[in-house]
């Protein structure tokens, strides 16, 4: 049981590291960096701040702690490549979203024990779970964690 308490907490600082990291870049890049694209031909820092946070907010459903706080992100920045056309809220509403989202996170986190932490996600079959435990809320949370480090890698981009 200690093991598992060391585990999630362990796992939480990287999360809570990884956030922290994307927060600050985000709050030092202008609304006209991150309007710009990371490479010629590649997603903008808005399409990739917005997919975060509609990945971040799947979270929720996926780990059964509600529902996402912004279900419309999902067409615009999961389901549809950057420029699609789709609807896109202003980068003053997705740096509402980012604080909102992640709060919201962070609250229902504290709330799950370190059993409900190695529970399977939402998406993961309790037949399937039981051939393949690592399928769970944990390594879901480190995947996302990988996920933030990976897009925060781009965002460090625009800084020029």
């Amino acid at each position: 049981m200690q093991d598992q308490l060391l585990f999630v907490k362990m796992s939480l600082l990287t999360w809570e590291g990884q956030l922290k990291r994307a927060t600050n870049l985000l709050n030092t890049l202008t609304d006209e960096q991150l309007s710009k694209e990371i490479a010629p031909g590649r997603n903008s820092g808005v399409y990739i701040v917005g997919h975060l946070i509609a990945v971040h907010d799947s979270m929720l459903p996926l780990f059964g702690l509600g529902e996402k706080l912004h279900p419309e992100l999902e067409e615009t920045f999961i389901t549809s490549p950057d420029k699609s056309g789709k609807p896109t809220p202003t980068l003053s509403q997705l740096r509402e979203y980012w604080k909102e989202v992640h709060q919201h996170l962070g609250e229902k986190f504290a709330g799950l024990s370190e059993e409900q932490w190695f529970q399977r996600h939402l998406s993961v079959s309790e037949e399937d779970y039981q051939k393949e435990p690592h399928r769970n809320k944990l390594n879901v949370l480190l995947n996302r964690a990988t996920h933030v480090g990976y897009h925060l890698g781009q965002l460090v981009l625009l800084k020029n």
